[in-house]
C-alpha cells in the first residue's frame, strides 16, 4: 500500500513540475509576442512618417528620384513582411534607404535648413533611438523563452507542449554596414 501512495506521490510531482514548467513558458511566450508588438507599433509610425518626409524632400531635390524610389520600395516591401525575420531584413533596407535620404540634406542646403524637414528628421531620429531600444527588449524576450524552454525541468515538457525556439531580431547581413567605421574627410 505504500508503494501505491509513493507512485501516485511522485506522479503528482510531475504533474505540478509540468503544470509549473507550461505556465512559466506560456509567460515567456507572451512576453515574446508583446515585445514584437511593441516594435510593430513603433515601425508602423515610421512608415507614416515617410511619406511625409518623402513630400518634403521632392521639392528640393527632385532629380534624386532614384533614392526617393529606393525609399518607396524599402518601405511597401517592409510593411508587407510578416514575421520577426522578413521583418528584421526589411526593416534593415529600409533604415539604409532612410539613411541616404537623410544623406541628401547635406547636399541641399535649403532642404537642411526646412524646417518641415528639421522636424520630420527629429522625429524619424526620436523613432530610430525607441525601435532600437524596442529590439533590445524583444531580444531580451527571445532569450529568456529560449533559455526556459532548453532549461531542466522545462526541457522535459517544451516539446510536447509545442514550445520551439524564436528568432532574435537580428541585423543579419547588414551588421557589417552597421558596425563599419564611418570615414571623415576634410
Amino acid at each position: 500500500m505504500s508503494t501505491g501512495w509513493i507512485v501516485l506521490g511522485v506522479i503528482v510531482i510531475l504533474v505540478l513540475f509540468a503544470i509549473g514548467a507550461y505556465n512559466r513558458l506560456v509567460a515567456l511566450g507572451q512576453r515574446v509576442n508583446q515585445a514584437f508588438a511593441d516594435i510593430d507599433v513603433q515601425l508602423k509610425q515610421r512608415h507614416d512618417l515617410i511619406p511625409n518626409l518623402l513630400e518634403t524632400v521632392k521639392g528640393y531635390a527632385a532629380h534624386e528620384r532614384g533614392t526617393l524610389d529606393d525609399v518607396v520600395k524599402a518601405r511597401n516591401a517592409a510593411m508587407t513582411a510578416q514575421g520577426p525575420g522578413q521583418v528584421a531584413a526589411a526593416e534593415n533596407q529600409l533604415s539604409g534607404a532612410l539613411g541616404k535620404l537623410i544623406a541628401l540634406s547635406e547636399a541641399y542646403p535649403d532642404l537642411k535648413a526646412n524646417a518641415n524637414f528639421q522636424q520630420l528628421a527629429s522625429e524619424l531620429s526620436d523613432l530610430e533611438n525607441k525601435i532600437a531600444a524596442s529590439r533590445r527588449f524583444f531580444n531580451n524576450a527571445v532569450s529568456e523563452y529560449n533559455t526556459g524552454i532548453q532549461q531542466m525541468p522545462a526541457a522535459l515538457f517544451a516539446g510536447m507542449f509545442g514550445f520551439t525556439r524564436k528568432d532574435f531580431f537580428d541585423l543579419g547581413a547588414s551588421r557589417t554596414e552597421v558596425e563599419a567605421v564611418p570615414t571623415v574627410k576634410f
